[in-house]
């Protein structure tokens, strides 16, 4: 069955967990036009002149100066950088930035979850002197320069989520609460969506009921649980619908449904199309 195609860290060295580019070194002659595809590690894009546009899990957005993207593996994107542009591209993966710390790590599953966030000027230039120090290290490799930028990329997430949040934003005890339970739940869907489609299944993970599980997706993101469940089905669809030219009873059975039809009416109930009739519009 064919797949959508996967990319790993592979400049300048294919064993590398952690890479930092400048654009101006890819985009000096040429613009980058990147086809559907995903990546198994975590993908951060910060344009300070540039213009373009980047298709993330099917949302378009506009490349615009001082603005940040930020990917998890296994989502899906397409991207167009014009010739030009600058700014830093940043790849990791798991094994060089998987904090054990509880507090770090739901910062990674923070700052992960924000793909776009556009900045002002001034907001943008605090991370470009952070993005600039980590580029030194990498590139000097002094004596201990991962650590070095372990603790800085730590330090530039902080400053995108700060600096991407609104001044309205709640900050409770229990608003934080909720925060952290919904992005745990929204982890959760994308690792086991393709084998558990039940409000009590993840209920039963996150160690709540289905009555609390609910009422923490109302809260913070006006929707039940099924709602997002369906909604994490609908995009792993889309993805092989418009990544492959797998057939659709195929892709039924690797989202878990053996009965295809099912999986058509399920499609057909929350798209208004049949996945067929999805894949020729989109393309």
């Amino acid at each position: 069955m064919e797949k959508i195609p996967v990319r790993q860290i592979k400049e300048p060295n294919p064993s590398k967990s952690f890479n930092i580019i400048k654009l101006e070194d890819l985009l000096f002659e040429n613009d980058m036009v990147q086809e559907l595809h995903r990546h198994n590690f975590f993908f951060a894009l910060f344009i300070e002149i540039g213009s373009g546009e980047h298709v993330i899990d099917f949302t378009p957005y506009s490349v615009s100066d001082h603005s940040v993207f930020f990917m998890r593996p296994g989502q899906v994107h397409q991207l167009t950088l014009k010739k030009g542009s600058k700014g830093f591209l940043i790849q990791f993966n798991r094994d060089f930035y998987s904090p054990k710390e509880t507090p770090t790590n739901l910062l990674l599953r923070k700052v992960s979850y924000k793909n776009h966030c556009p900045l002002n000027s001034e907001k943008f230039k605090k991370l470009l002197s952070l993005l600039s120090y980590i580029y030194e290290e990498y590139t000097q490799k002094q004596d201990r320069y991962k650590e070095v930028i372990k603790a800085n990329l730590e330090i530039l997430f902080i400053e995108i989520v700060r600096q991407s949040q609104s001044p309205k934003t709640i900050t409770n005890n229990e608003n934080q609460y909720s925060q952290q339970r919904i992005e745990e739940l929204f982890e959760l869907l994308q690792n086991h969506i393709l084998t558990h489609k039940q409000v009590a299944e993840y209920a039963e993970m996150m160690h709540l009921s289905s009555f609390q599980i609910n009422k923490i997706t109302k809260e913070t993101v006006g929707k039940t649980c099924s709602q997002i469940i369906n909604e994490q089905v609908l995009l792993e669809a889309k993805r092989n619908l418009l990544g492959t030219s797998n057939q659709v009873n195929n892709i039924a059975y690797n989202l878990g449904y053996e009965d295809t039809s099912y999986f058509i009416r399920f499609f057909k109930k929350h798209t208004g199309v049949s996945p067929e009739t999805f894949r020729k519009n989109f393309k």
